[in-house]
């Protein structure tokens, strides 16, 4: 199951509280004060997993806690401090607090993490206060209190390549036909209803990621059929490849790449700087006017700048030579585009300071 949007709650760990104990032993009746401090509580991360490619795992649970930290005892012994919790998220992942809708962190790199809640510091035993004027203390700091974070996350998928196209434009075809990815393929619109992602292997050594989007209409960018669902998982590619059946019944091939282009375009205007390809699905059943309109649409867009391929997923015709260049494409893009602009994140806000700190 494919899950890119959750909402959960998060509290990290209190503070122990700092002890009250003074020193007894036989022959040192006034041993004074020994109370240990409390042991801090535990944080809560949110921390990157490659291996993720969905918020499936954070579905079970809506809230999280992360241990207290435990009081601290006699002889000056510390609390033992609460463990921190982190929480797996694929790449990708937008944090936000549900309240404000204040965006807390982008998490795009494959070791990125952030320290969402942290947790309460633990409270100072008796003998931190001892001073030469209050040599037995008989009072000693509370841990802080955790926090609480009410979080929406929202998953924008990464991929190298992103496919675009109507349903039933051969997108999971292909990604079946170039990866090991194993797509749902069927005779009937919107038979993808969740992107998948397939690793192709281009070469010996390296490769790249393709995502298989659910088809797009016209009118998606409105909401109609999956609407914005999906389409915005587009954003976080690096390429765009549109997929055009030349045999969809519903949309004559001189309309195709504009619809899904203006669909694109109006759902986010920077997605128009994209390096795009097209490729044309289905060339082994393609004669007639259909073929001579598909000539016209390539030789437009090649005049605009756009590779254009004829393929057949299906019997495996012209996608080596797709893949190539795609691949080609993307060595020469990875170090130049970027993830589209976003707010700022916040830095998470540190714990206030204890007023009884001002003793010490």
């Amino acid at each position: 199951m494919f899950i890119d949007q959750l909402e959960i709650d998060v509290y990290s760990g209190a503070g122990g509280h700092g002890a009250v104990s003074f020193r007894r032993e036989k022959y040192a009746p006034f041993g004074g004060p020994d109370g240990g401090n409390g042991g801090n509580g535990g944080s809560v991360w949110v921390k990157v997993n490659p291996a993720l490619n969905t918020l499936l795992p954070l579905r079970n649970l809506r809230r999280y806690r992360a241990p207290d930290g435990k009081r601290g005892g006699p002889s000056n012994q510390t609390g033992a401090s609460g463990d921190d919790l982190v929480l797996f998220v694929p790449r990708g992942t937008l944090i936000r607090d549900r309240m404000t809708q204040t965006l807390l962190a982008d998490l795009t790199g494959p070791e990125d993490a952030v320290e969402i809640a942290v947790g309460g510091r633990g409270g100072k035993g008796n003998a931190h206060f001892t001073t030469s004027t209050h040599q037995a203390p008989r009072f000693a700091q509370d841990g802080q209190p955790g926090e609480e974070r009410l979080l929406a996350l929202e998953l924008k998928m990464m991929a190298d390549v992103g496919l675009v196209g109507f349903p039933n434009a051969g997108k999971s075809t292909l990604v079946r036909a170039v990866s090991a990815a194993r797509p749902k393929v069927a005779d009937y619109p919107f038979t993808t209803l969740e992107p998948s992602l397939g690793v192709v292997q281009a070469d010996s050594f390296d490769g790249f990621v393709m995502a298989d989007i659910p088809g797009i209409i016209e009118g998606a960018s409105d909401g109609a059929g999956l609407g914005l669902r999906f389409i915005k998982h587009i954003e976080r590619t690096g390429i765009l490849l549109f997929l055009i059946d030349p045999l969809d019944p519903t949309t004559p091939v001189a309309d195709a790449y504009r619809i899904l282009d203006g669909e694109l375009v109006k759902f986010n205007p920077r997605l128009a700087r994209k390096k795009r390809f097209v490729a044309f699905t289905k060339c082994d059943l393609v004669w007639g006017e259909v073929a001579d309109a598909v000539r016209t649409l390539s030789t437009e867009l090649t005049s605009n700048g756009i590779e254009v391929f004829e393929i057949s997923a299906m019997k495996k015709i012209n996608t080596a030579r797709l893949v190539q260049r795609l691949f080609e494409g993307v060595k020469a893009e990875r170090g130049t585009w970027h993830l589209p602009e976003i707010e700022e994140p916040v830095p998470t806000p540190k714990m206030s300071s204890d007023p009884l700190d001002e003793l010490s």
